[in-house]
């Protein structure tokens, strides 16, 4: 199993996601002789898991089912053990895009944290390329190794436990795209254009602050780098339902040409929309924003190394 590879039967060692539903759902590593305990009963990992296929419904002891699935750096972001606030699939895809990485790509970033973004930055740049990631906490550094180690993926990062705002990346002038993430990216902005490429890498600074945001910029601008420019991401979702609405009294005249248009008991019209108009309303399909949506996360400055 790798977080990169996709395989096709579950294996001794693997970690596999236990899916009970869209809202329930979590890791688990598959132990010869191992139980896990769920709402359902319990999955017996020699029986129920080893050897079975990703994707496959798995009755439990008490006769409900769940469904084991191979893991994804989405369904890990959602379901993996908080060091510290993460991430979301939202901002990652945002950020993945606007740092224009690719298979090959070699990224800088810091703090590694609880890996939501460093996973998914690791599935981009695969086979070929290489994350370089710098977490100012050794215990936080020491987690990240193992769980890169047992996601088989070790061999595509770099986990190194140091201040990245005093000692940098510990790379120069190989890196296509940098990431921040720390309290005090102005700090870093002069290892980061070290670690850049001659010309046109590409940076991102998350804050959820816009005084951190303002200082950075202006940081940005002292070391030369240019296309510098803020955004925030902000999910709206929409509910597309049927509304009514009572059609207007438009006169006399309207009421004729509605008569002459649609006869009513004709028995081919019965059920129609346009049964509706005789009844004084129409029926249609209308979206219309949630009352409540996701509040601000942080926001992202991008900017390019001239």
């Amino acid at each position: 199993m790798s977080f990169v590879e996709y395989g096709d039967t579950v294996k001794d060692g693997d970690t596999a996601i236990v899916f009970l539903g869209h809202e329930s759902m979590f890791p688990v590593k598959v132990q010869h002789g191992t139980v896990t305990q769920t709402k359902y009963g319990v999955i017996r990992h020699s029986t129920d898991l080893i050897g079975k296929k990703y994707g496959s419904k798995v009755t439990c002891s008490k006769g409900g089912w769940v469904f084991i699935l191979h893991p994804t750096p989405e369904l890990w972001t959602v379901n993996l053990p908080h060091r510290t606030q993460i991430l979301y699939s939202t901002d990652i895809s945002i950020i993945t895009m606007m740092l224009e990485l690719k298979p090959g790509s070699i990224v800088c970033e810091s703090g590694t944290g609880s890996g939501s973004l460093s996973h998914a930055l690791i599935r981009t740049v695969a086979p070929t390329g290489h994350l370089y990631t710098v977490e100012f906490h050794q215990q936080r550094a020491e987690k990240a190794r193992e769980e890169f180690r047992e996601h088989g993926v070790e061999h595509l990062v770099t986990v190194t436990n140091q201040d990245v705002c005093k000692n940098g990346f510990g790379v120069s002038n190989i890196a296509d795209a940098v990431f921040l993430d720390i309290p005090s990216p102005w700090e870093a902005i002069g290892h980061a254009k070290s670690a850049l490429k001659a010309e046109g890498g590409r940076i991102c600074s998350f804050s959820p602050c816009i005084e951190q945001v303002q200082r950075t910029c202006l940081a940005m601008e002292e070391y030369g780098f240019t296309e510098i420019n803020t955004l925030e991401i902000l999910l709206r979702v929409y509910n597309v339902r049927t509304i009514s609405l009572q059609i207007p009294d438009l006169g006399k005249a309207a009421e004729d040409n509605s008569s002459t248009a649609f006869d009513s008991s004709n028995p081919s019209n019965q059920g129609s929309p346009c049964a509706n108009l005789q009844q004084g309303t129409v029926q249609f399909k209308s979206g219309v924003p949630l009352r409540e949506m996701v509040g601000h996360t942080g926001y992202l400055t991008f900017a390019t190394k001239s």
